[in-house]
């Protein structure tokens, strides 16, 4: 007779930042919570990440802001304009009522931080799972490898947190590329961070340290160029895109290049919830990406730990997640992929157009309230 398959009331797939912060959220819930995470420890991606201020609060509530504070980067003041073109506004920390608009903070460093405390919390961790399938029943069921041996899991609630794992996700090509880079200037950045609109894409320069984080949208043949260039050829290049506000370009280090998509998936299988990049994957326009996952999670923690909300993993329950979370989400997506088609074109009744919405947003305080509160706390804040 086969041996019963392993169960647990909830199974995490996918132990990155935003499973590892659901892992946490329900440390303390008496329920038994298994989190498979296919690598063996944090890996060395550098990528600078753009927090918000609410970020920092359900970080905080986790127990590891502490740790990130020390080396994260305040964003007070953001500025956003278009090359080429009139209007501009600027957004402050003090106008929205917040100490700090976000943070930027080294991807690696709060993996580790997240992960750090995963393993302090007494939950079950298996590094180096490899998930092979998962389906949805009551219980839903995952597969997996651990040194070599096929496994299996049941679960109330299976939670897939990496995108890896999900093949059916409505996928759109921006038909762009991030060059990311770390660069110094003459000027300080006096922790502003700057959004500037090209006709390839965003650029952005962010706060770090005492340098710059860069986000640089382009095509992907321009990408390569980039990341090829001579320093000097690239902070050219850079110096012509950005303009002045920063003063000279002086030295870039650690190039790299990243595809851009868009990502949706909706699944419908019982007992089975997606969050972060499993659900969404979004441009890095304005930094939502991990902070709409991160309030994924969040969020189903509270779903989870709430008695009222129904029978955990049902079709009722699933469906009140999904209501609990659509504004947000659908704003999210729905902001971030706006701007992209928005400001991503060169035609000049557009640049008019946004212009005009620029200098708009820029004269009437309430909008740039509404639009700092948008990115600072989500599209429920």
């Amino acid at each position: 007779m086969p041996a019963m398959p392993e169960s647990a009331d909830v199974v995490i797939a996918g132990g990155g930042p935003v499973g590892s912060a659901l892992a946490l959220a329900l440390r303390d819930s008496g329920r038994r919570v298994v989190l498979l995470e296919a690598r063996s420890g944090s890996g060395g991606d550098a990528r600078p990440l753009a927090l918000s201020y609410g970020s920092r609060l359900i970080l905080e509530r986790l127990g590891v802001w502490e740790a990130l504070a020390v080396t994260a980067t305040p964003i007070r003041n953001i500025h956003v304009s278009q090359r080429g073109g009139f209007g501009r506004v600027g957004l402050d920390a003090a106008e929205t009522g917040v100490p700090e608009l976000g943070y930027v903070v080294d991807y690696t460093r709060l993996s580790q931080a997240l992960e750090q405390a995963v393993l302090e919390s007494g939950t079950v961790c298996r590094q180096g799972a490899r998930v092979h399938a998962w389906q949805g029943g009551n219980p839903a069921r995952v597969s997996y490898e651990l040194a070599g041996v096929m496994q299996e899991l049941e679960a109330a609630v299976l939670v897939i947190a990496d995108g890896g794992a999900v093949s059916d996700a409505a996928s759109t090509d921006y038909l762009q590329s991030a060059v990311t880079a770390r660069v110094v200037s003459e000027r300080p950045h006096n922790n502003t961070a700057y959004e500037r609109f090209t006709c390839d894409g965003p650029l952005a320069l962010l706060p770090d340290g005492d340098a710059w984080a860069l986000v640089w949208t382009t095509t992907p043949a321009r990408a390569h160029e980039l990341c090829a260039a001579d320093e000097s050829v690239f902070l050219a290049a850079l110096q012509e895109a950005f303009g002045q506000r920063a003063g000279r370009f002086t030295a870039v280090a650690g190039r790299a290049s990243h595809a851009l998509y868009r990502r949706r998936a909706n699944a419908t299988a019982e007992h089975v919830v997606l969050i972060g990049n499993a659900a969404q994957t979004l441009h890095p326009v304005a930094g939502q990406g991990f902070n709409l996952g991160l309030r994924d999670a969040w969020e189903l923690a509270g779903h989870i730990l709430d008695s009222a909300s129904g029978t955990p993993g049902s079709a009722a329950w699933l469906q009140a997640y999904r209501n609990r979370r659509r504004i947000d989400r659908g704003g999210g997506i729905g902001f971030t992929h706006g701007l992209v088609s928005l400001f991503s074109n060169d035609l000049l009744p557009l640049r008019l157009l946004r212009g005009t919405g620029l200098a708009l947003l820029g004269c009437v305080p309430l909008l740039k309230h509404f639009l700092a509160r948008r990115m600072t706390f989500g599209a429920r804040g």
